[in-house]
């Protein structure tokens, strides 16, 4: 199981989750990803059962990059327990994941073995994924920051500010 050595506090506040991934989006060291497509926190142990299903069926034979960490410890309080006295121990530790996050990357296979294996690793997974090569996530996200632009220029000249 994934988790860090040492942190410097042991609990964390929950946090949010708004928005798109704005770091983590593109694929770079593989041809082939796994992309989130709803926000989520992934945990250490299904990291781990998803990095096992995707070596088992390419048989080692290619190279797998896990592009997430689980560095964000999650506490509970024991059943059945009152409400009050502090908040619960750490309990186990998850990996905060926005829409558009790349949290694997294959190569080295054909790409129907590859998108096979990355099927497979979708279904440890519990949010909804897609599966995209290299071309098409960067053509994607080219056309998404295309859009932005020129959308921001245009409220510029309305403004008056072009």
């Amino acid at each position: 199981m994934l988790m860090p050595k040492r942190v410097k506090r042991r609990k964390q506040f929950r946090g949010r989750m708004k928005g798109r991934a704005m770091r983590g989006n593109r694929i770079i060291y593989g041809d082939f990803g796994l992309v989130a497509m709803e926000p989520s926190w992934i945990t250490s142990n299904q990291i781990e059962a998803a990095r096992i299903a995707m070596t088992r069926y390419i048989k080692r034979g290619g190279n797998v990059w896990i592009k997430i960490f689980p560095d964000k410890p999650i506490t509970a309080k024991p059943a059945e327990t009152r409400m009050g006295s502090g908040k619960g121990a750490p309990d186990y530790w998850v990996a905060v994941v926005r829409p558009g996050r790349v949290m694997f990357e294959l190569n080295g296979v054909a790409d129907a073995t590859a998108r096979e294996a990355l099927r497979l690793a979708m279904h440890k997974l519990p949010i909804k994924c897609k599966i995209v090569s290299r071309e098409e996530l960067d053509k994607e996200l080219d056309a998404r920051e295309a859009a932005y632009h020129t959308k921001s220029n245009e409220s510029k000249k309305e403004d008056g500010g072009i």
